[in-house]
């Protein structure tokens, strides 16, 4: 039982690629993820991409890690994609290939017992929920995301922050603190202006073996002066704090797998109301066979400055091989100011994990 909750919690705590290199003293590790994708939405035709309505895209996330010693690594998480990938971009008019660095960092870990110590330092994905676990297209069961994650005005960004982070876990419980320069709502590069202290915590317990519960939060400063809803005679950006709360749950038994979180964002403004945002989201996936799973996500998006929406995803999935799965992925949503299926969106989605390069030294 002990050692579940430590291979959970290690897994909550570093990405993907240290894991592979684990065993040997020290060694260099890269691992792949390829994605192919077809979108079909009605949105697509409309202002302002005024494009066909079916599009293909692509994403590429590699993952290379260098463990230095037993206690030592280095890791990344480079991510290239077309745009519109992400059904958040069906909206807008990206086009071309975007590149984004989603981590960069040196760690430094220590295991005891059913106790750990993880210090890491570089550009962090954010500690603030739980989706970012699940963010690869062989992790995530469906291909959208929950709404309130993204690359861009989102409440919690994809985009990696440069900061330090501190994760421990005893027994059943585990911690996590994270300093960043910017917040999780409005990442900033360390070239650009507009950075502020940020601060993100957050803390779980395994109540039993495939049943965690957690609460996270962040605060610190999220405007910059070229921010779109910075407006004249607004205060300087380091006086209006973004705050965010939330909870979250997971669940796996047999066949059946849960994730569900709730979510609370304020953004302070004084020019104008300050925007405060609710969300939340269940997930199911059950594995109808050793090749085959469905799964559903339901959201929900409330906001003080726009009318509410919600969103219903269903997908199938079928795995080709060990490393090969297909989704066919439908999405209904639905608000105030959508009209009829114009923002539905089909897709279907092939992803390959590969794991082209291997090698260590004892």
């Amino acid at each position: 039982m002990k050692s579940r909750v430590l291979l959970f919690c290690f897994w909550l705590l570093i990405p993907a690629g240290i894991l592979r290199a684990q065993e040997a003293s020290s060694g260099f590790d890269l691992g792949v993820t390829l994605s192919g994708e077809t979108l079909y939405s009605p949105e697509l035709s409309s202002a302002p991409r005024n494009g066909a309505s079916a599009a293909g895209a692509f994403r590429a996330i590699l993952y290379p890690t260098y463990k230095i010693s037993d206690h030592w690594a280095a890791s990344a998480a480079v991510e290239a994609y077309s745009h519109p990938y992400f059904f958040q971009d069906i909206s807008t008019n990206n086009r071309g290939v975007a590149v984004d660095l989603l981590q960069a960092q040196i760690s430094y870990s220590r295991f005891w017992g059913n106790r750990s110590l993880i210090l890491r330092a570089g550009q962090l994905s954010s500690a603030f929920g739980s989706f970012l676990l699940r963010y690869d297209d062989s992790a995530n069961p469906l291909i959208d995301m929950p709404k309130s994650y993204g690359y861009y005005q989102n409440g919690v960004s994809t985009d990696s922050l440069a900061g330090v982070e501190m994760d421990n876990t005893f027994g059943k419980f585990d911690l996590r603190n994270q300093i960043t320069n910017s917040s999780p709502a409005n990442p900033r590069s360390l070239a650009q202006n507009d950075q502020y202290v940020n601060w993100t915590g957050g803390a779980g317990y395994t109540i039993r073996q495939g049943l965690r519960v957690g609460v996270s939060a962040y605060r610190g400063p999220y405007l910059d002066h070229q921010f779109p809803y910075y407006f004249p005679g607004e205060w300087s950006p380091n006086r209006l704090p973004a705050t965010a709360v939330g909870a979250d749950m997971q669940w796996g038994q047999g066949h059946w797998n849960i994730n569900g979180e709730w979510q609370r964002f304020q953004m302070d403004y004084h020019a104008i109301p300050t925007f405060i945002e609710q969300t939340g989201y269940g997930e199911v996936r059950v594995n109808l066979s050793p090749r085959w799973y469905a799964a559903t996500r339901l959201t929900y998006v409330r906001a003080s400055a726009f009318s509410g929406t919600q969103a219903y995803e269903f997908a199938a999935g079928y795995r080709l091989g060990k490393n090969e799965l297909m989704k066919v992925d439908y999405e209904i949503n639905q608000g105030a100011n959508i009209k009829g299926a114009q923002q539905n969106v089909l897709a279907i989605q092939f992803v390959a994990s590969l794991h082209p390069l291997s090698y260590s030294h004892q």
